[in-house]
């Protein structure tokens, strides 16, 4: 196994998130590309330990619009054909699942998730999740779970929270990887979406923030752990 992690980035955010870091103290090598900002993916090579397509606010199903999002199908289905670890955040789980013929978008039913959000595990996968979490949200599209995909977790807005598809390819609707620092910049960036339908106030965000950050890091810490154990 190979010590690089390829991070697929939808943005210009500061790269802070527990991803990095944990990667960072795990003695891996972050190569960070930016598919949109003209960034190529290259190829899985043998020094190739996993890769991560973060969230974003582009429409996974807008390849003419947007045409870098064909490089990072690409990616994905070159990562399926090696057998690479892959986890999918937000944007990318949508992505992911779109690539495997799943249905990705806005649903009918008009509600935003943003904020701290109560997810539960599935009954028949006990090894994702010990228990329900209260994870860090910002989403109002989703999708259907891919054929051949398990479920892994789910809440009463949206059915598909978490799922895997083989053993090494993740789908996480959620955002652990936020830390305190990064939520409140979403809360200022992101004036515009408070008072939608599901979205939560400003302080009850900033209460269930504090409330369970840091059962949210210890359990995205742990997950990296099984998904990418340690770089060679």
């Amino acid at each position: 196994m190979g010590k690089r992690v390829v991070l697929v980035r939808h943005g210009n955010e500061p790269a802070d998130d527990r991803i990095v870091t944990w990667l960072g103290r795990e003695g891996f090598e972050i190569d960070s590309r930016k598919p949109f900002d003209g960034d190529l993916l290259g190829e899985p090579d043998e020094d190739l330990a996993g890769t991560v397509i973060y969230g974003g606010n582009f429409n996974v199903y807008e390849t003419d619009t947007h045409g870098f999002l064909n490089e990072e199908y690409r990616w994905i289905e070159a990562c399926l054909n090696a057998d690479i670890p892959m986890l999918g955040i937000c944007q990318g789980a949508q992505q992911i699942a779109y690539h495997l013929g799943a249905w990705a978008g806005a649903p009918k039913m008009e509600c935003f998730e943003f904020g701290y959000y109560r997810v539960d595990p599935e009954p028949s996968e006990p090894g994702f999740m010990p228990g329900p979490m209260w994870v860090t949200q910002a989403h109002f599209h989703t999708f259907d779970l891919p054929e051949g995909a398990t479920r892994l977790a789910s809440n009463d807005n949206y059915t598909n929270q978490a799922f895997r598809y083989g053993d090494k390819v993740f789908g996480l609707q959620f955002h652990p990887e936020v830390t305190v620092a990064g939520f409140q910049r979403w809360q200022d960036a992101k004036w515009n979406a408070y008072g939608r339908p599901g979205v939560q106030d400003r302080e009850e965000q900033t209460r269930l923030m504090h409330q369970h950050d840091s059962a949210q890091a210890a359990w995205i810490h742990g997950f990296l752990n099984r998904l990418f154990g340690r770089a060679a």
